[in-house]
């Protein structure tokens, strides 16, 4: 069949068990409904957002000896939800016995999902839901394409969002003493590590 001009036919997503999902060569891919969905390649931004906030929050998490800050690695928060890979995680040391060998068999105390142009919908919309569904206690989404940065909190079985205080402050309830200012996520230049650290009180 012939497509038209400039558009490429959408590649069929192979099928397959979770545990044949683990097993298999698949790296940068998700296990959505026993298919796999392949992810796109980051962009620069989605990079350096990444990469700032997991230098913060792995140095937070080692000071303060409260656990593991993941990159890229694959999440599966309960039976009958996807298997996803939340751009960063971070799992208190109580919950790391939920640590397998390639994946986390449930749910992560904090997921981030930075927004790409390509990955909007399903980052503010479905993951928000199965990652409620799933009893991630916070979900952290930067959206550098609305220039915005919201802080869900997970109360009984619903998210809610952790409000920006009145001097720019959001306020972890996974980890106290853990905030944020989203201009952080957001601006540009971004503040050094060292200035973060020092208004943290780690220097």
């Amino acid at each position: 069949m012939a497509h038209p001009a400039g558009s490429l036919p959408t590649p069929s997503r192979p099928r397959m068990t979770f545990e044949e999902f683990l097993r298999s060569p698949y790296r940068r891919a998700e296990w959505v409904n026993g298919e796999v969905l392949e992810l796109s390649p980051e962009n620069l931004e989605h990079s350096t957002i990444g990469g700032f906030l997991y230098a913060l929050l792995a140095f937070f998490a080692e000071q303060h000896d409260l656990g593991r800050v993941l990159t890229g690695f694959l999440m599966k928060t309960g039976p009958g939800l996807a298997g996803r890979v939340p751009d960063l995680l971070v799992l208190c040391g109580e919950n790391e016995h939920r640590i397998r060998r390639n994946y986390i068999e449930g749910p992560a105390d904090i997921a981030v999902e930075i927004v790409s142009p390509d990955s909007a919908t399903r980052d503010r919309e479905t993951k928000l839901r199965e990652y409620e569904n799933g009893g991630v206690r916070e979900y952290w989404l930067i959206d550098p394409l609305e220039r915005k940065a919201t802080f869900y909190s997970l109360e009984g079985q619903r998210f809610v969002v952790l409000p920006v205080e009145t001097d720019g402050k959001v306020q972890s309830r996974v980890f106290p003493g853990l905030w944020l200012r989203p201009e952080w996520l957001l601006s540009e230049p971004r503040p050094k590590l060292a200035e973060v650290l020092r208004d943290w009180g780690l220097l």
